[in-house]
C-alpha cells in the first residue's frame, strides 16, 4: 500500500446507531424550527429590496461627473467616469510600488492536504462496517494545514505558520471627475490584474530569506526548484486595482458619496463596470435581488428538508436490522420529507406575504395547503369494496 494511502475498517452496532440517530434528531429539529424564521425573513427582505429599487429608480437623477451641483446635494444620483487617483501604493515588506486603487499581497504554501472518502455497508442485525480510505496530497493554499489532526500524520507534517501574511493596501484619496469616492465604494471596486514584480523586489527577497527565490511569471518562488515544489515552498504574487470605467447610483454627500435611505427602509448604493445607464443599473439589481431571494429559498427549504430527514431518520435505523426494509424506509422517509418541506416552505412564503403583498401571499397559501391536503389524503388507503345485496 502506498505511504500516502490508508484504509481504516470500522464496525457499528444497531444500539450505537439508534443512539446517534436520536441525537441527530435533535439536530434536526433545531434545523427545522430555524428554517421557518430565515424564510420568512427572506420574503420580507425581498420586497422591501424590490420597493426601494422601485422608489429608487423613479427618483435618480443623472449627472456629469464634470461638476458638482449644489442643488443634488442629499439626492439620488447616477454618474459614469473613470476614477483616479495620484497616490502610489507600497507593500512595506517586499517593497512592491503602483500607483492604483488598491494593491494585494496574496501567499502560498505548498502543504500536505488530507482526503478521506468512507463507504458505508449496512449488516444483518442492523450493524454498519464502514470502509474509509485516507489520502495525502501535495498542494498550494494560502491557510496553513495542521497536519497534527492528520489521521496519519507520520511523513505528513506541515511547516505550520505561514511566514508571510495576506495584506491589501487601498488609496485614499479616488476621484471620479470632481468627486471623491467614499469607502464602501471603493470597496466595491474588484478589478484585479496580476502586477509583475521587479528585480529590486526579488532581491530584497533573497536579503531576507536564507533560501533561494525567483520570479517564476508574476510571482516570486522561494524554494529550490520552481518546476518541484516541495512542502514549505512558498509563492507570492501581488495584484492591483487599476482605473477604468465604473458607473455609480448613490447619494451626493458634499463632494462624495453615502448610501441612500429609501422610504421603504432600505440603502441603495450602486457600482457597475463600464457606462451603465441608471435603468440599466436598477435593472440589473432587481435580477440580483431576485437571484438571492431564490438562493435563500432553496436554502430554507433544504434547512427543513434536512431536519425533517433527521427526524424521520430515527424510523430507517429503526428498521435496519433488515437492511432492504431499512432502505425502503429511508426512500420513504427522504419522500415524506420533501413533500412536507415543500408545502410548508410554500405555506411560510405564503404567510410572509400576507404581510406584504396579500394577493400573491393569498395564492402561495392555497398552493402549500393544496400540497399539504393532497399528500394527507393520498396517505389514505381506499376503502374496501362494500357487499353487494342480491334481490330475490
Amino acid at each position: 500500500m502506498s505511504q500516502d494511502r490508508f484504509t481504516e475498517v470500522t464496525t457499528q452496532s444497531w444500539g450505537g446507531r439508534v443512539k446517534n440517530s436520536l441525537s441527530g434528531a435533535l439536530v434536526g429539529l433545531l434545523l427545522f424550527v430555524a428554517a421557518f424564521p430565515l424564510l420568512f425573513w427572506n420574503e420580507g427582505r425581498a420586497v422591501q429590496r424590490a420597493k426601494a429599487l422601485e422608489e429608487g429608480a423613479g427618483v435618480v437623477v443623472s449627472v456629469g461627473a464634470e461638476r458638482i451641483d449644489a442643488r443634488n446635494q442629499g439626492r439620488l444620483i447616477h454618474l459614469s467616469g473613470t476614477p483616479a487617483t495620484e497616490e502610489t501604493l507600497q507593500d512595506p515588506v517586499f517593497g512592491v510600488q503602483e500607483q492604483a486603487i488598491k494593491l494585494r499581497r496574496i501567499v502560498e504554501m505548498f502543504q500536505w492536504q488530507e482526503h478521506a472518502q468512507s463507504e458505508t455497508k449496512e449488516k444483518l442485525g442492523g450493524g454498519t462496517e464502514t470502509t474509509t480510505t485516507y489520502t495525502y496530497s501535495k498542494d498550494w493554499s494560502s491557510q496553513p494545514i495542521g497536519s497534527t489532526g492528520f489521521k496519519h500524520p507520520e511523513g505528513h507534517q506541515n511547516p505550520g505558520a505561514i511566514p508571510y501574511e495576506p495584506a491589501e493596501f487601498t488609496a485614499r484619496q479616488v476621484s471620479i471627475g470632481a468627486f471623491q469616492l467614499s469607502d464602501s465604494l471603493k470597496g466595491q471596486i474588484s478589478h484585479y490584474q496580476p502586477v509583475t514584480p521587479k528585480p529590486e523586489v526579488l532581491e530584497r527577497v533573497k536579503q531576507a530569506q536564507t533560501r533561494p527565490a525567483a520570479i517564476q511569471g508574476n510571482e516570486i518562488f522561494i524554494g529550490v526548484i520552481p518546476s518541484n515544489p516541495q512542502v514549505g515552498d512558498l509563492r507570492i504574487r501581488f495584484e492591483a486595482v487599476y482605473p477604468e470605467p465604473i458607473s455609480i447610483v448613490s447619494q451626493q454627500q458634499g463632494n462624495s458619496f453615502t448610501p441612500f435611505m429609501t422610504q421603504a427602509g432600505d440603502r441603495i448604493e450602486l457600482l457597475e463596470y463600464g457606462v451603465k445607464d441608471a435603468a440599466a443599473m436598477f435593472k440589473s439589481a432587481q435580477e440580483q435581488n431576485l437571484v438571492l431571494t431564490w438562493i435563500l429559498r432553496g436554502a430554507g427549504f433544504f434547512l427543513m428538508f434536512l431536519g425533517l430527514r433527521s427526524l424521520l431518520g430515527v424510523l430507517q435505523t429503526l428498521a435496519s436490522v433488515a437492511p432492504v426494509v431499512g432502505h425502503l424506509v429511508g426512500f420513504g422517509a427522504s419522500l415524506v420529507a420533501g413533500l412536507l418541506a415543500a408545502s410548508l416552505s410554500l405555506i411560510t412564503a405564503a404567510v410572509a406575504w400576507l404581510f406584504y403583498r396579500p394577493l400573491i401571499g393569498i395564492l402561495l397559501l392555497a398552493v402549500g395547503l393544496a400540497v399539504l391536503f393532497g399528500f394527507k389524503f393520498a396517505k389514505k388507503e381506499p376503502a374496501p369494496n362494500a357487499p353487494v345485496e342480491r334481490q330475490g
